[in-house]
């Protein structure tokens, strides 16, 4: 599962059209506007900022499935405002947008979802939510930023939620290079294809061959290779050794002792992991059990592969073959042990061997460490100038409860699960909580609010601060009024009479549906008392008869009328017959019962852009 904002796909970033205007002319108008197009099919225009810098006044905009349909990596363009130039230049992040030691998949990452400006260094964040990282064969989406300094330049990527896949691992296989195993080109085949399936590398995994028929030989040792190209390459350079005996458990001797030691390049802190392939009974079987203990004692993971081919084709009964190839397999031994009936079938079961070593305990990726492997962290953002804290959503963290991760320079504070789970009482772990986040100013404090639209189904906002020692603390929570609504996954902090402090909470619900069945969408209004949201009713939005989503974007916007009082103006994608709906209001010191004094129809369509074109339709107030 990977959440979406909600509702079907619709492009983005077309032209506007003809107004019609049906209340105070003063608002707003369209004359003398500058519009920039971009390719619907790469979302341009789903997230936009207006910034300044030494080279002039730039709209800059979010394209996140730029690259599709090859990839959905997503970028950013930049637009001038200035001047007679209506064409916006790519800044090409796709490629520079990685984090360091890590397998980055960034293919589908979505770069430009989110963009957000940050004054505190006068630059921006933007975030690819679906930023994937490979460990093994497993791909993970903890999520990746990178901060653009003052004239777009990306700074180094960072992922606060970047897994660890796993400690240490030193993996010595054991091949069988007997007469009896014909032909030899699969067990070549089956390294080529188990390889890939382990992270190798100096602080990952080491990797180490031996082969044995009489006497055992090392092929290449743990630290020879230090990267999966490279020991690929030696594995497919090994030839057969052959020889009219199987010892193999002197090979697996042999193993422990010369194959994991430190000359050899083992690792005293690594975990043990050793690979026995072989077609035959031993004969040395009488050290089955000494050797065996030996093992068990230095802590060394045993996986056993037999191979029946040869047994089969010369009509031998295989019992006592595969019981000696289980004795030699830790326990569970149905983890452990694997058997084929020909060489050729080897290379079937390198997948499923690759992620059982994968997953084996002890390599780092204890039960607490993997709760954020698919957070998405990104997938909302928002900036606090007070407290030089930038917000990051994480709609997948906890098994998709979700969380907010806060981050303070290099200094990264993933909230647990237990700071939000009284108030999600979150039985079906979806709430999605993160799915946006926006902060209040009350006086001198200042409140994180966070909004999880699937929680109980109806949607959630809660309402935080986090002390020195980093413990949250819960002010408020308000639940949604209808199941399905989408209740807080749009948040817009007002501040209405210009003097710094919070007055209004606006909450979307854009999939509230009327008495009609539609899903015509609402906007909740909240007083802000010390934190605490007081409903204040709604605001009235598209007749019932629409399929509008109203509130699907939200914004708070310069003082149009010029009243003294800030304005809002809210987005409604889907109305005339998806043509998309701004409606504008005036602000009022109370704003209960305010009516919309203008409605704008477009041919601007989708989620996020309507309100942030409107600001770019004003920029002399804007600005």
């Amino acid at each position: 599962m990977q959440p979406g904002k909600p509702g079907p796909e619709i492009p983005i970033g077309q032209h506007l059209a003809d107004s019609i205007w049906q209340a105070q002319s003063f608002n707003l108008g369209t004359a003398g506007a500058k519009i920039f197009s971009g390719t619907a099919k790469e979302e341009f225009g789903y997230t936009v900022q207006q910034v300044e810098n030494n080279q002039g006044k730039w709209l800059l905009v979010g394209a996140p499935w730029s690259g599709y349909s090859q990839n959905r990596k997503g970028d950013i363009y930049k637009c001038p405002i200035t001047g007679s130039k209506n064409s916006c230049d790519k800044l090409n992040l796709q490629d520079s947008v990685n984090v360091p030691e890590v397998k980055n998949v960034n293919a589908n990452m979505s770069l430009g979802l989110t963009l957000t400006r940050t004054p505190g260094d006068n630059g921006l964040t933007t975030c690819g939510p679906l930023w994937g990282q490979q460990c093994g064969t497993q791909n993970y989406y903890p999520g990746v930023c990178a901060k653009l300094d003052p004239v777009f330049r990306p700074q180094p990527a960072f992922s606060p939620a970047v897994q660890k896949c796993g400690g240490p691992m030193d993996i010595v296989i054991v091949l069988d290079g007997s007469n009896s195993i014909f032909p030899w080109k699969p067990i070549v085949e089956f390294l080529k294809n188990l390889l890939p399936a382990l992270d190798i590398g100096p602080q990952s995994t080491q990797v180490g061959v031996i082969q044995y028929a009489v006497n055992p030989k090392f092929e290449f040792k743990l630290n020879q290779y230090q990267n999966n190209k490279d020991a690929i390459s030696a594995a497919s350079k090994i030839k057969q050794m052959s020889g009219d005996m199987t010892n193999t458990f002197q090979a697996i001797e042999f193993a422990s002792t010369a194959g994991f030691s430190a000359q050899n390049g083992g690792r005293p802190n690594a975990a043990k992991v050793m690979v026995v392939v072989t077609d035959g009974e031993s004969h040395d079987s009488s050290k089955t059990k000494a050797v065996i203990a030996d093992c068990e004692k230095k802590g060394i993971t045993r996986f056993g592969i037999a191979i029946l081919g040869y047994y089969e084709r010369n009509n031998i009964d295989t019992e006592k073959l595969i019981s000696e190839i289980k004795s030699i397999a830790s326990s569970p031994t149905e983890k452990h042990f694997f058997n084929v009936s020909e060489e050729e079938f080897l290379y079937t079961i390198a997948g499923t061997l690759g992620d059982r070593i994968f997953s084996i305990e002890g390599t780092g990726k204890g039960a607490d460490s993997f709760k954020m492997e698919m957070s998405q962290v990104g997938f909302s953002a928002h900036y606090s100038s007070k407290q030089d804290v930038l917000m990051l959503g994480a709609v997948g963290a906890y098994a998709w409860s979700g969380t907010v991760v806060h981050q303070t320079g290099s200094q990264v504070h993933v909230l647990p699960l237990s700071a939000f789970e009284d108030s999600l009482q979150d039985k079906n772990h979806s709430s999605l909580l993160g799915y946006s986040v926006t902060t209040m100013r009350v006086g001198p404090n200042e409140y994180f609010v966070a909004g999880a639209p699937r929680s109980n189904h109806s949607g959630q906002v809660i309402v935080y601060t986090v002390d020195a020692q980093k413990q949250s603390h819960i002010i408020d929570s308000q639940r949604g009024k209808q199941i399905g609504s989408y209740f807080g996954s749009v948040l817009c902090s007002l501040d209405i009479d210009k003097d710094g402090t919070t007055d209004f909470l606006l909450v979307g619900a854009p999939m509230y549906m009327s008495e009609l069945k539609r899903e015509q969408g609402r906007v909740f209004l909240f007083s802000v008392t010390k934190g605490i949201l007081n409903e204040k009713g709604f605001l009235k939005g598209p007749p019932p008869t629409m399929d509008a989503r109203f509130g699907m974007a939200i914004s708070a916007i310069p003082d149009l009328d010029l009243d003294g009082f800030n304005d809002v103006v809210v987005g409604a994608p889907l109305e005339e017959k998806e043509k998309g709906v701004i409606y504008i209001y005036n602000g009022k010191r109370d704003m209960s019962g305010v009516d919309f004094s203008q409605v704008q129809y477009i041919l601007l369509t989708f989620l996020i852009t309507i309100p942030f074109y409107i600001t770019y339709m004003i920029t002399g107030w804007f600005q």
